[in-house]
């Protein structure tokens, strides 16, 4: 899949979310005591709320090391928008390249090309990464 900007990456993954029935929330923008901080596409379901990170690094681009650093930050910013919104938020980050759904530090990193998988199975990821839901 190319995309010619990260604009257009955030816009595909927004129309998955929303073919699977969520309802989404463009770069959504929160402010709490550390500031202001944004969410590149909020979306929810059934009381379900994942907060998505697009990261369109391409091959030449492309480090684990940053996918892990973003994840961290990701993390840290959903934990602050939980505290705004009082329910609790997922932390998804979504590469464009990369070969595994996997847990790092508390965010779920999906690729691009595995995101249709996770959102048919997300009861299951959730529960095998032990993120209780409610």
């Amino acid at each position: 899949m190319n995309f010619s900007s990260w604009q257009e990456f955030e816009e595909a993954i927004r129309e998955i979310l929303e073919v699977h029935g969520f309802s989404t929330e463009f770069r959504y923008v929160f402010r709490d005591d550390k500031g202001r901080a944004e969410v590149d596409v909020l979306a929810e379901r059934y009381g379900l709320i994942l907060a998505i990170d697009a990261k369109r690094y391409t091959e030449g681009w492309y480090r684990l090391s940053a996918i892990k650093k973003e994840a961290e930050k990701h993390a840290e910013r959903c934990s602050r928008l939980e505290r705004v919104k009082k329910k609790k938020v997922i932390p998804v980050v979504v590469p464009l390249i990369d070969d595994s759904i996997y847990l790092y530090r508390k965010s779920i990193i999906v690729p691009y090309s595995k995101l249709n998988d996770f959102l048919l199975n997300v009861h299951a990821y959730l529960h095998e990464f032990d993120f209780d839901a409610d």
